[in-house]
């Protein structure tokens, strides 16, 4: 059989991705995953995730983050779906906290639009809302939630009717590169491309070390959210934004009540628990402090929440060291591109992620900076 173009090893929100915009090419493509996404196994599911453009965690993130948002709208109008809501993100903390100045100059570098509020302008904004009266917050009116597990299956369903094949519930055994492509062994057989994306999640560690990238320092960790129930209308998606706040306890993210399910709430640093190594994901639960966090952060900082969890759901972060992310070529197989380490805070990215995934495994320029996501800052 004649090879495909590109296989995309791995199809979550940064693999769907890539394997549409490599079919939008027209490149011939097949997509494989271990499990039939969107699923419950790795990083994207949960409902929703926060997009923002004036990026805390660094200035170099916001052009990608603004390709992401004018891609997510494509999406949504290629595929007919809402995949993205315009609630505003609300991010607070001490003046001078270093994500609160990196997103002001953010802003100020890129010519965004983004309030300083002082303590009694949010609550005056926000009545749900009782932060230390210290704090200030920067708001940015036109970022948002995204729908997590429909962005997904809109790119699943886009990639589909670009003619790109996808191979579920299918792990892939093993890699062997050359210079011309590489094989893919999976128990449904072997398959080969001229090109390889791989964006396998919390597998990524081993299934790199294969392709000799073997001192990679990639940490999968299993993370949970909590719904609560608000007990008035202050935190309806027309009310309330997404927020992340830089408090005493630690760094919480949230998202407003959307569809009456309740206001969901994380904890973004805290408590590292690696996951198991068979990388079976404990669901929400399993330990005795899930969600402890988040209840004794909604019954100080949200007066309208009953600090009671409603819901709960467990994912994987899969760290690096430095929490940016890998995108990159392969060292000594350029026709390879590595997508790993998203670090918490990818998702928001898949659009565009997927979009330079596919430009590098075809040799093409990616369109960005890549400097700070290089595989080299861990092998030399």
């Amino acid at each position: 059989m004649e090879p495909y173009d590109v296989i995309v090893v791995g199809a979550g929100a940064m693999g769907m991705s890539a394997g549409y915009h490599a079919a939008r090419s027209g490149r011939r493509t097949l997509l494989i995953d271990a499990f039939d996404p969107p699923h419950e196994h790795g990083t994207h599911h949960g409902e929703t995730r926060i997009i923002r453009h004036a990026y805390g965690e660094g200035r170099e993130y916001t052009p990608m983050a603004l390709r992401a948002q004018a891609l997510w709208a494509e999406l949504e109008r290629e595929t007919g779906r809402q995949l993205f809501l315009e609630t505003g993100f609300l991010q607070a903390g001490e003046p001078g906290s270093q994500m609160l100045t990196e997103m002001q100059d953010s802003a100020k570098k890129h010519g965004l639009h983004v309030e300083v509020l002082g303590n009694s302008d949010i609550r005056k904004r926000w009545p749900g809302l009782a932060l230390p009266e210290s704090f200030i917050g920067c708001y940015e009116a036109d970022s948002g939630v995204l729908l997590s597990d429909a962005c997904v299956q809109a790119y699943r369903d886009a990639a589909v009717a670009r003619g790109a094949e996808i191979l579920v519930n299918t792990p892939v055994i093993a890699i062997q590169p050359d210079a011309a492509g590489a094989e893919v062994v999976t128990a449904a057989g072997s398959f080969r491309a001229r090109s390889l994306v791989v964006t396998a999640g919390k597998f990524a560690g081993p299934m790199l070390a294969q392709l000799g990238l073997k001192r990679l320092p990639l940490s999968p960790i299993r993370k949970t959210v909590e719904w609560f129930m608000p007990a008035t209308a202050d935190y309806a998606p027309d009310r309330f934004p997404a927020f992340l706040f830089d408090l005493p306890e630690g760094i919480f993210f949230g998202f407003p009540d959307i569809g009456g399910e309740g206001m969901k709430a994380g904890r973004h640093d805290g408590l590292i628990r690696p996951m198991p190594e068979d990388g079976v994901l404990p669901p929400h639960g399993t330990f005795d402090d899930d969600g402890r966090d988040c209840a004794a952060y909604v019954a100080k900082y949200m007066p309208g929440v009953v600090p009671e969890i409603i819901k709960g759901s467990a994912c994987t972060y899969t760290m690096t060291p430095d929490e940016h992310f890998i995108l990159d070529r392969h060292p000594d197989y350029p026709h390879i591109a590595v997508g790993a380490g998203f670090s918490g805070h990818g998702f928001k990215f898949a659009s565009a992620n997927g979009e330079i995934l596919a430009k590098l495994a075809a040799g093409e320029d990616p369109g960005f900076d890549l400097s700070l996501f290089t595989l080299r800052r861990f092998n030399p």
